[in-house]
């Protein structure tokens, strides 16, 4: 057993490991100029953190009046993503330090995240970072996707882990909703500081208002060392 108990640890990809936003936004826009959509910003796209690519193609053909099926509309925004990915993805320098200490303290850890199995396969190896979790579970492994628990829960049980015992980061308000019905501990670091007040961000044990910029890897692991003893 590691020196922070039974606690297993669960990180969210996109926005919370990395910042794979910009690759996702240039994806996404691509795909819509092919659809005859083009003045697909950033601010729109900031709408759609949070929310797996499934929902957000989904939303596209409802805002955008598009009759492309949404299976066709994920397979092109995951081809052009994974172009993107391969060629350059930006680590959190801090998330990829706690992770590291995490796994020199033996913490079970793992990745769950709304986006593809292709697409988390390309960013974790092509990071790194996959050889510092033990478990990886996508959307396709689940029925639901976030705000529902699902990937979560998995996460817990391929870990061998109590949903109790669990501590999940998170970037997005939904992740931070998933965590909490999961009946985990969360730490949520909004992508987008001005949503930080959003009502499912209240459901997080620990928020960092500021995002990324607030977080270090010691603090965090303090954090688990104090929410260990009350376990």
């Amino acid at each position: 057993m590691s020196g922070l108990g039974a606690l297993a640890v669960t990180f969210d990809l996109d926005g919370t490991l990395v910042d794979s936003e910009p690759n996702y936004y240039e994806a996404s826009r691509r795909v819509l100029a092919e659809q005859g959509v083009t003045d697909y910003g950033w601010a729109e796209h900031q709408a759609y953190v949070g929310i797996g690519t499934w929902d957000t193609a989904l939303l596209w053909r409802e805002r955008h009046g598009l009759r492309a099926p949404a299976e066709d509309l994920l397979d092109a925004t995951d081809r052009h993503y994974l172009e993107l990915a391969r060629a350059h993805t930006r680590v959190y320098p801090e998330m990829r330090g706690f992770l590291e200490l995490l796994a020199a303290d033996g913490v079970p850890t793992a990745v769950a995240s709304g986006s593809t199995p292709q697409a988390m396969a390309a960013v974790l190896a092509g990071t790194g970072l996959g050889a510092l979790v033990r478990v990886v579970v996508s959307v396709a492994d689940v029925p639901r996707g976030k705000p529902a628990p699902d990937v979560f829960l998995e996460a817990a049980r391929r870990l061998g882990a109590d949903p109790a015992d669990c501590v999940v980061l998170e970037d997005a308000a939904p992740g931070a909703v998933a965590a909490h019905v999961a009946g985990m501990r969360c730490i949520a670091i909004p992508y987008v500081a001005a949503q930080a007040d959003a009502p499912g961000f209240a459901t997080a044990d620990l928020l960092l208002r500021g995002g990324q910029p607030e977080f270090t890897a010691r603090s965090a692991y303090a954090w688990l060392q104090k929410t260990a003893q009350m376990t």
